[in-house]
């Protein structure tokens, strides 16, 4: 069987946000099917970034499938909002709410693809038993926040955990690693599991991005 290839999601929050639409369009040009939008709101984490109305106005200017990851306090307040604003994924973390669940259900109603990140530290036990119902996990291997942080090391371990996890329960839940994901280390990622990575710096300070998005996929396939 062929092996499947991986899918790189660049981070904006690295892109130049002086360009942002002309940013979006060379992503698509260069052949990116994905864009990972951080949403930070200055309680979950220390940064503040965006909100629905720029993601309406990203969505007008691509194609891209929005993979949105929300680093904010109660999620659950706001999902309709992204959702109708283009969001095509939405990720919480589950640290940042006491009904998770019910969210994940919420982002299904609203329409867009559930996911959920987990901070470093945070065990799997946690969505242990939602697993079925996400399109996705998000691996966090940096603590969230800021971008251009080293890879945590132990994270990878965490990915091969998971993907036992997924296998187990017979789910074909998607694993995306968010955090110090370089050229040098996307191949040992890949192998550990993960199907979905994201790159901020290690991406967009490496222009032309067609060339640098087929350096990242040749080498997760380990040419």
């Amino acid at each position: 069987m062929a092996e499947k290839e991986t899918i790189i999601s660049p981070s904006l929050l690295s892109c130049d946000f002086s360009r942002l639409a002309n940013e979006l369009k060379a992503l698509e040009e260069a052949g990116l099917k994905w864009a990972h939008l951080d949403v930070m709101d200055g309680n979950f984490v220390p940064n503040i970034t965006f909100g629905p109305p720029v993601i309406k106005s990203m969505r007008k200017e691509c194609n891209l499938f929005f993979d949105c990851h929300l680093m904010i306090e109660q999620p659950e307040r706001y999902i309709t909002d992204f959702a109708n604003a283009g969001a095509d994924l939405i990720c919480i973390h589950a640290e940042s709410t006491n009904h998770l669940e019910r969210t994940v259900a919420a982002i299904v109603e609203a329409g867009a693809k559930p996911a959920i990140a987990l901070n470093p530290a945070t065990p799997l036990e946690s969505i242990k038993y939602l697993i079925p119902q996400l399109y996705m996990v998000l691996i966090m291997s940096v603590n969230p926040g800021f971008g251009g942080q080293k890879y945590i090391p132990f994270c990878t371990d965490k990915v091969r955990d998971l993907k036992a996890m997924i296998t187990e329960q017979g789910a074909d839940t998607l694993i995306q690693l968010d955090g110090g994901v370089t050229i040098d280390n996307c191949r040992e990622l890949v192998e550990a599991g993960a199907d979905v990575l994201v790159s901020g710096s290690a991406f967009f300070n490496f222009p032309p991005y067609a060339k640098r998005h087929k350096l990242f996929l040749e080498r997760c396939a380990g040419k």
